[in-house]
């Protein structure tokens, strides 16, 4: 288990301390333009999509309880957690780190517009990598149930 909690945290950390570095580049004016996706600041006030924006500042600290509930009921799952450390390590470092953006800026800073093709929503590192983290542990459990 001590292991599976220096796997989580190294997770966690990079993620969330990457994620931060990236949005002092874009907070301090860093942009990009092409054809196919630009580097913008957007102030996300929602979730994914603007939803729930009409929360206000209730969402954020909404979040920081379901954080909470979400690492409460993991820590009981310790098999589960054990398995998957390292990808709940960059769910939750995304998420605290967008839970961050809404203390200091009132918003998630988003940067990356994709517009090659279609216009997609604008979204961050930490959104990439708490899909990332959340793929990985639907393959995971395809691939389980396949032996």
């Amino acid at each position: 288990m001590k292991k599976s909690f220096w796997l989580f945290g190294a997770g966690f950390v990079l993620v969330f301390c990457l994620d931060q570095w990236i949005k002092y580049l874009i907070l301090t004016g860093f942009r990009y333009q092409s054809e196919m996706l630009s580097i913008i600041l957007v102030y996300n006030r929602g979730v994914a999509f603007s939803m729930l924006s009409f929360l206000g500042d209730f969402l954020k600290y909404l979040q920081i309880f379901l954080v909470i509930l979400m690492w409460f009921l993991l820590v009981r799952q310790r098999e589960f957690f054990v398995r998957n450390d390292y990808a709940f390590g960059m769910i939750f470092g995304g998420g605290c780190s967008n839970i961050l953006d809404r203390f200091i800026h009132g918003g998630v800073v988003d940067y990356v517009y994709w517009h090659y093709g279609f216009e997609f929503a604008v979204f961050n590192f930490a959104d990439v990598m708490i899909d990332v983290g959340v793929g990985i542990l639907i393959l995971k459990m395809l691939l389980s149930k396949t032996k």
